[in-house]
Protein backbone atom coordinates (compact mmCIF):
# COMPACT_ATOMS: atom_id res chain seq x y z
CA UNK A 1 0.00 0.00 0.00
CA UNK A 2 0.96 3.63 -0.47
CA UNK A 3 -0.05 6.32 2.00
CA UNK A 4 -0.56 9.13 -0.49
CA UNK A 5 -1.11 11.81 2.14
CA UNK A 6 0.66 11.71 5.50
CA UNK A 7 2.25 14.27 7.81
CA UNK A 8 4.35 11.89 9.89
CA UNK A 9 7.08 14.52 9.81
CA UNK A 10 5.07 16.56 12.31
CA UNK A 11 5.92 16.83 16.01
CA UNK A 12 3.24 14.30 17.00
CA UNK A 13 5.63 11.56 15.79
CA UNK A 14 8.86 12.96 17.20
CA UNK A 15 8.97 10.45 20.05
CA UNK A 16 8.22 7.23 18.18
CA UNK A 17 8.74 7.73 14.45
CA UNK A 18 10.80 4.57 13.98
CA UNK A 19 8.22 2.48 15.80
CA UNK A 20 5.47 4.07 13.70
CA UNK A 21 7.33 3.18 10.51
CA UNK A 22 7.89 -0.37 11.71
CA UNK A 23 4.16 -0.81 12.28
CA UNK A 24 3.47 0.59 8.82
CA UNK A 25 5.97 -1.78 7.24
CA UNK A 26 4.33 -4.72 8.98
CA UNK A 27 0.95 -3.53 7.67
CA UNK A 28 2.24 -3.48 4.11
CA UNK A 29 2.83 0.25 3.61
CA UNK A 30 5.76 0.65 1.23
CA UNK A 31 5.72 4.31 0.20
CA UNK A 32 4.64 7.65 1.61
CA UNK A 33 3.78 11.04 0.11
CA UNK A 34 4.57 14.05 2.31
CA UNK A 35 2.41 17.08 1.37
CA UNK A 36 3.94 20.41 2.29
CA UNK A 37 2.24 22.89 4.61
CA UNK A 38 4.38 26.03 4.89
CA UNK A 39 7.88 27.28 5.67
CA UNK A 40 7.61 26.45 9.37
CA UNK A 41 7.20 22.72 8.73
CA UNK A 42 9.57 22.50 5.77
CA UNK A 43 12.67 21.47 7.72
CA UNK A 44 10.87 18.64 9.52
CA UNK A 45 9.49 17.33 6.24
CA UNK A 46 12.88 17.24 4.52
CA UNK A 47 14.75 15.75 7.48
CA UNK A 48 12.15 13.00 7.87
CA UNK A 49 12.30 12.19 4.17
CA UNK A 50 16.07 11.76 4.43
CA UNK A 51 15.50 9.01 7.00
CA UNK A 52 13.38 7.11 4.44
CA UNK A 53 15.23 7.14 1.10
CA UNK A 54 13.26 5.58 -1.70
CA UNK A 55 10.14 5.37 0.47
CA UNK A 56 9.14 8.95 1.28
CA UNK A 57 8.47 11.53 -1.43
CA UNK A 58 8.05 15.24 -0.72
CA UNK A 59 5.76 17.83 -2.25
CA UNK A 60 6.01 21.61 -2.31
CA UNK A 61 3.13 24.05 -1.98
CA UNK A 62 1.33 26.40 0.38
CA UNK A 63 -1.54 24.99 2.44
CA UNK A 64 -4.60 27.26 2.35
CA UNK A 65 -4.78 27.60 6.13
CA UNK A 66 -1.28 29.12 5.98
CA UNK A 67 -2.51 31.92 3.71
CA UNK A 68 -2.67 34.78 6.19
CA UNK A 69 -1.00 38.14 6.89
CA UNK A 70 2.34 36.56 5.96
CA UNK A 71 1.15 35.17 2.62
CA UNK A 72 3.67 37.07 0.48
CA UNK A 73 6.66 35.62 2.32
CA UNK A 74 5.13 32.14 2.28
CA UNK A 75 4.40 32.03 -1.45
CA UNK A 76 7.86 33.45 -2.15
CA UNK A 77 9.28 30.58 -0.11
CA UNK A 78 7.34 28.09 -2.25
CA UNK A 79 8.53 29.67 -5.50
CA UNK A 80 12.12 29.56 -4.28
CA UNK A 81 12.02 25.95 -3.10
CA UNK A 82 10.38 24.76 -6.32
CA UNK A 83 13.59 25.68 -8.13
CA UNK A 84 15.95 23.98 -5.69
CA UNK A 85 15.08 20.29 -5.99
CA UNK A 86 12.72 17.77 -7.55
CA UNK A 87 9.26 17.35 -6.05
CA UNK A 88 6.75 14.59 -6.59
CA UNK A 89 3.76 16.98 -6.62
CA UNK A 90 2.54 20.51 -5.92
CA UNK A 91 0.61 20.37 -2.67
CA UNK A 92 -1.10 20.50 -0.56
CA UNK A 93 -2.82 23.48 -2.08
CA UNK A 94 -6.43 24.53 -2.24
CA UNK A 95 -9.11 26.37 -0.30
CA UNK A 96 -10.27 26.28 3.31
CA UNK A 97 -13.18 28.30 4.64
CA UNK A 98 -13.63 26.31 7.83
CA UNK A 99 -11.33 28.17 10.20
CA UNK A 100 -11.51 31.61 8.59
CA UNK A 101 -12.70 33.24 5.39
CA UNK A 102 -10.73 36.43 5.93
CA UNK A 103 -8.19 35.61 3.23
CA UNK A 104 -10.44 33.60 0.90
CA UNK A 105 -9.81 35.87 -2.09
CA UNK A 106 -6.07 35.49 -1.54
CA UNK A 107 -6.46 31.73 -1.10
CA UNK A 108 -8.19 31.58 -4.47
CA UNK A 109 -5.46 33.67 -6.10
CA UNK A 110 -2.64 31.51 -4.73
CA UNK A 111 -4.48 28.27 -5.48
CA UNK A 112 -4.86 29.41 -9.08
CA UNK A 113 -1.18 30.37 -9.29
CA UNK A 114 0.00 27.04 -7.90
CA UNK A 115 -2.25 25.11 -10.29
CA UNK A 116 -0.66 26.99 -13.20
CA UNK A 117 2.82 26.26 -11.82
CA UNK A 118 1.93 22.56 -11.68
CA UNK A 119 1.01 22.65 -15.37
CA UNK A 120 4.22 24.44 -16.27
CA UNK A 121 6.32 21.92 -14.30
CA UNK A 122 4.23 18.93 -15.43
CA UNK A 123 3.60 17.89 -11.82
CA UNK A 124 0.41 16.54 -10.24
CA UNK A 125 -1.43 18.52 -7.58
CA UNK A 126 -2.77 17.56 -4.17
CA UNK A 127 -5.90 19.63 -3.52
CA UNK A 128 -7.36 20.42 -0.09
CA UNK A 129 -10.93 21.75 0.01
CA UNK A 130 -12.96 22.41 3.14
CA UNK A 131 -16.09 24.54 3.30
CA UNK A 132 -15.17 26.23 0.03
CA UNK A 133 -16.73 24.13 -2.73
CA UNK A 134 -18.31 27.07 -4.57
CA UNK A 135 -14.99 28.89 -4.61
CA UNK A 136 -13.26 25.73 -5.82
CA UNK A 137 -15.61 25.46 -8.79
CA UNK A 138 -15.00 29.13 -9.64
CA UNK A 139 -11.25 28.62 -9.82
CA UNK A 140 -11.49 25.35 -11.72
CA UNK A 141 -13.93 26.89 -14.20
CA UNK A 142 -11.47 29.73 -14.79
CA UNK A 143 -8.62 27.27 -15.35
CA UNK A 144 -10.60 25.33 -17.94
CA UNK A 145 -9.37 27.83 -20.50
CA UNK A 146 -5.79 26.61 -20.15
CA UNK A 147 -4.31 24.28 -22.77
CA UNK A 148 -4.52 21.52 -20.16
CA UNK A 149 -5.66 21.06 -16.57
CA UNK A 150 -3.19 19.67 -14.02
CA UNK A 151 -3.66 16.04 -13.07
CA UNK A 152 -3.91 15.26 -9.38
CA UNK A 153 -5.91 14.15 -6.37
CA UNK A 154 -8.66 15.70 -4.29
CA UNK A 155 -7.39 14.93 -0.80
CA UNK A 156 -9.76 13.73 1.95
CA UNK A 157 -12.67 13.51 -0.42
CA UNK A 158 -16.00 13.38 1.40
CA UNK A 159 -18.47 14.65 -1.18
CA UNK A 160 -21.52 13.28 -2.92
CA UNK A 161 -21.54 11.22 -6.08
CA UNK A 162 -22.65 14.31 -7.97
CA UNK A 163 -19.65 16.22 -6.61
CA UNK A 164 -17.39 13.35 -7.67
CA UNK A 165 -18.76 13.46 -11.21
CA UNK A 166 -18.35 17.23 -11.48
CA UNK A 167 -14.79 17.20 -10.15
CA UNK A 168 -13.90 14.28 -12.41
CA UNK A 169 -15.11 16.31 -15.38
CA UNK A 170 -12.30 18.82 -14.86
CA UNK A 171 -9.60 16.34 -15.85
CA UNK A 172 -7.45 13.43 -14.76
CA UNK A 173 -8.19 13.49 -11.04
CA UNK A 174 -8.14 10.84 -8.33
CA UNK A 175 -9.88 11.00 -4.96
CA UNK A 176 -8.08 10.37 -1.67
CA UNK A 177 -10.09 8.22 0.73
CA UNK A 178 -9.10 8.21 4.38
CA UNK A 179 -10.41 7.47 7.85
CA UNK A 180 -13.69 9.35 7.44
CA UNK A 181 -15.03 6.53 5.25
CA UNK A 182 -15.05 4.29 8.36
CA UNK A 183 -17.08 6.70 10.50
CA UNK A 184 -20.63 5.76 11.40
CA UNK A 185 -23.13 7.42 9.06
CA UNK A 186 -20.33 8.83 6.88
CA UNK A 187 -22.05 9.98 3.69
CA UNK A 188 -18.89 9.46 1.68
CA UNK A 189 -19.31 5.70 2.13
CA UNK A 190 -22.37 5.89 -0.13
CA UNK A 191 -20.29 7.74 -2.71
CA UNK A 192 -17.38 5.31 -2.53
CA UNK A 193 -19.81 2.45 -3.17
CA UNK A 194 -20.47 3.97 -6.62
CA UNK A 195 -16.92 5.09 -7.49
CA UNK A 196 -14.63 2.84 -9.53
CA UNK A 197 -11.52 1.67 -7.71
CA UNK A 198 -9.56 3.20 -10.59
CA UNK A 199 -10.51 6.63 -9.19
CA UNK A 200 -9.35 6.03 -5.61
CA UNK A 201 -6.16 6.55 -3.63
CA UNK A 202 -5.54 5.45 -0.05
CA UNK A 203 -4.44 8.07 2.48
CA UNK A 204 -4.37 8.63 6.22
CA UNK A 205 -3.70 12.37 6.65
CA UNK A 206 -1.81 11.27 9.76
CA UNK A 207 -1.83 12.43 12.51
CA UNK A 208 -5.41 13.54 11.77
CA UNK A 209 -8.71 11.70 11.12
CA UNK A 210 -7.86 8.26 12.47
CA UNK A 211 -10.27 5.56 11.27
CA UNK A 212 -12.50 3.37 13.39
CA UNK A 213 -11.56 1.58 15.67
CA UNK A 214 -9.02 4.30 16.57
CA UNK A 215 -11.16 7.35 15.91
CA UNK A 216 -10.13 10.26 18.11
CA UNK A 217 -6.60 8.96 18.55
CA UNK A 218 -3.46 9.90 16.64
CA UNK A 219 -3.64 8.55 13.10
CA UNK A 220 -0.71 6.71 11.50
CA UNK A 221 0.09 5.00 8.17
CA UNK A 222 -0.48 1.45 9.45
CA UNK A 223 -4.18 2.34 9.73
CA UNK A 224 -4.47 2.02 5.96
CA UNK A 225 -5.37 -1.54 6.94
CA UNK A 226 -8.73 -0.35 8.27
CA UNK A 227 -9.37 2.10 5.43
CA UNK A 228 -8.64 -0.40 2.67
CA UNK A 229 -10.75 -3.06 4.38
CA UNK A 230 -13.68 -0.65 4.71
CA UNK A 231 -13.50 0.23 1.01
CA UNK A 232 -13.46 -3.48 0.16
CA UNK A 233 -16.51 -4.07 2.37
CA UNK A 234 -18.39 -1.16 0.80
CA UNK A 235 -17.64 -2.28 -2.74
CA UNK A 236 -18.16 -5.98 -2.11
CA UNK A 237 -14.70 -6.97 -3.23
CA UNK A 238 -11.59 -8.40 -1.57
CA UNK A 239 -9.12 -6.17 0.21
CA UNK A 240 -6.19 -7.40 -1.88
CA UNK A 241 -7.88 -5.98 -4.98
CA UNK A 242 -8.41 -2.63 -3.29
CA UNK A 243 -4.77 -2.44 -2.22
CA UNK A 244 -3.45 -3.50 -5.62
CA UNK A 245 -5.53 -1.09 -7.68
CA UNK A 246 -5.06 1.92 -5.40
CA UNK A 247 -1.31 1.27 -5.39
CA UNK A 248 -1.29 1.15 -9.18
CA UNK A 249 -3.24 4.42 -9.22
CA UNK A 250 -0.70 6.11 -6.93
CA UNK A 251 2.23 4.86 -8.99
CA UNK A 252 0.58 6.18 -12.15
CA UNK A 253 -0.15 9.61 -10.68
CA UNK A 254 3.08 10.34 -8.82
CA UNK A 255 5.55 8.43 -11.04
CA UNK A 256 7.80 7.57 -8.10
CA UNK A 257 10.32 5.77 -10.31
CA UNK A 258 11.50 9.15 -11.59
CA UNK A 259 12.70 10.09 -8.11
CA UNK A 260 14.52 6.95 -6.93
Amino acid sequence: MIDTHTHIYENEFAGDLLETLARAESAGVKKYVFPAIDSESYGRMISTQKLMPGKAFCCMGLHPTSVNEDWEREISFVREKLQERCWVAIGEIGLDGHWSREFMDRQMELFREQMIIACEMDLPVIIHVRDATDELYRVLDELKGMSKMPRGVFHAFSGSYGTYLRLKSYGDFYFGIGGVVTFKNARVAETVARMPLESLLLETDAPYLAPVPNRGKRNEPSYLLYISQKIADIQGTDVETVRRITTENAERLFEFDKFV
